[in-house]
């Protein structure tokens, strides 16, 4: 029996007879010739294969059936390539039938964090918080389009020229987002923001100095005794980062729902209801926001809600629930500094239609926030934990604030690396005897200005 009908035997992918042989050729591993081989096998493959059959067959078993093809098509059009060059073909054609391409390599990568598809020609990913250019291309804007259709079909989400705008995620919890022409002048274009699988600890935070262990003691037990908690900073700071170890603080037996627009949080406790919102259907409908989540949250019975990012006017509904019962709630928000975040949550109240006064507004947030942590993408990459202040309540029309623990960058190294310390203020904060309460013990020597933590 020859490879062919074997193949077809064995594993129901018919093939069509094969096309008249070509001349034979030689490829180069990373020329303009083995992409067009590439394009070539890939093309051949979608036309002689039995797409329905493919679909019957496990994920392993199909990598050897399209092993098995590769090589035949290999041997019927006389292509000359030495060992490394079929390999690649294979593992090449085996992303592009069962993966997501060319950005199959860089998704196996731990070390890379986000991956930036600027166009077909340019990728870029960021390791170690530097961003690089990758030697990753896209054979045309055309392929690019397709892995971006093969990510959002998988969450049930549409790109095109009516929607050009996407946030969807991958499998492993890995937030993504596409936007293509005419909104992208350029072709395509795609981001992605990866997801540790094994999520980061606090000891792992600590080992990369994003904070001291004073200060981690000091956000564990504000944890336990249920305060409500804001983490501010900027985009690729490590908020959701951040809230993902804090989260791990609180007591299995609490009930969470955490609230997304795109699901990134990964919670270690058994009892966590994950909510999603949805965004409008082909004729404008059906779009499901962060405040429907919200107010419905309030109804499944919450111990504490997780907001993955405050951003419009669910801010309103989410202090509300925190005033009234679900103590230990957190989210995130964008902002620069601790000031900026009460301002912006101020503002997102006048997005929510409230139409009290300003400082009724901010009496709310006072009393609703007990902490707001910030968060900083540094010079260097590195991200740090740079202040952590206390919300103390209002004097006259202002929300009045004191910073328990800061970090001070006195410089940058030869190498580019930024110096800094981190340190108590010296201010003992008002809610050490919520700690108390909670049972949450602080010894006085955290608080000592004197002390200094490279």
């Amino acid at each position: 029996m020859s490879l062919r009908e074997r193949l077809e035997a064995v594993s129901g992918i018919g093939l069509t007879q094969p096309r008249e042989a070509v001349s034979t050729r030689p490829v180069a591993r990373s020329g303009q010739a083995y992409q067009e081989l590439k394009s070539h096998l890939h093309t051949v493959l979608l036309e002689r294969i039995d797409l329905e059959a493919m679909e019957s067959l496990s994920p392993e078993r199909l990598r050897e059936e399209l092993r098995g093809l590769v090589e035949t098509l290999l041997q019927e059009e006389n292509v000359v390539v030495n060992e490394l060059e079929r390999r690649s073909l294979v593992r090449d054609i085996q992303y592009e039938m069962l993966g997501l391409g060319p950005l199959e390599p860089l998704l196996a990568d731990p070390a890379i964090s986000d991956i930036l598809v600027n166009n077909a020609q340019q990728v870029y990913v960021e390791r170690g918080g530097r961003i690089e250019l990758s030697e990753v291309t896209f054979v045309d804007d055309a392929h690019l389009m397709k892995i971006i259709d093969k990510i959002v079909s998988r969450v049930g989400r549409r790109i095109d020229e009516s929607s050009p705008m996407v946030d969807a995620r991958l499998p492993d919890g890995s937030r993504v987002n596409a936007i293509v022409p005419p909104l992208a002048l350029d072709g395509p274009v795609l981001s992605i923001r990866r997801f540790a699988a094994i999520p980061l600890t606090m000891d792992k935070l600590i080992e990369f100095r994003t904070l001291v262990p004073e200060m981690a003691e000091l956000l564990a037990g504000l944890c336990k005794a249920k305060a409500n908690i804001l983490i501010s900073g900027g985009t690729g700071s490590g908020k959701t980062t951040l809230l993902n170890i804090l989260s791990g603080c609180i007591p299995s037996h609490e009930r969470i729902i955490t609230i997304e627009d795109a699901a990134e949080l990964q919670l270690q406790q058994p009892h966590v209801v994950r909510l999603e919102t949805r965004p409008a259907n082909i004729e404008g409908r059906g779009e499901v926001g962060q405040r429907a989540l919200v107010r419905n949250a309030l109804r499944m019975r919450p111990d504490r809600i997780i907001l993955g990012e405050v951003r419009d006017a669910e801010a309103f509904d989410m202090l509300q629930a925190m005033n009234t019962g679900h103590e230990g709630s957190m989210g995130t928000i964008h902002a620069n500094t601790p000031r900026e975040a009460l301002t912006r949550l101020e503002n997102m109240l006048g997005m929510a239609g409230v139409s009290s006064p300003p400082k009724v507004m901010r009496s709310q947030i006072a009393s609703a926030i007990h902490v707001v942590v910030q968060v900083m993408r540094l010079s260097d990459g590195k991200r740090k934990v740079v202040s952590l202040q206390e919300i103390t309540g209002m004097e006259g029309d202002i929300i009045t604030m004191q910073e328990i623990f800061h970090f001070r960058q006195t410089g940058i190294d030869e190498g580019g690396k930024v110096q800094g310390s981190f340190a108590a203020t010296g201010i003992r904060p008002r809610f050490s005897e919520r700690l108390r309460a909670y049972g949450v013990q602080l010894p006085d020597s955290l608080f000592d200005p004197q002390r200094h933590f490279e």
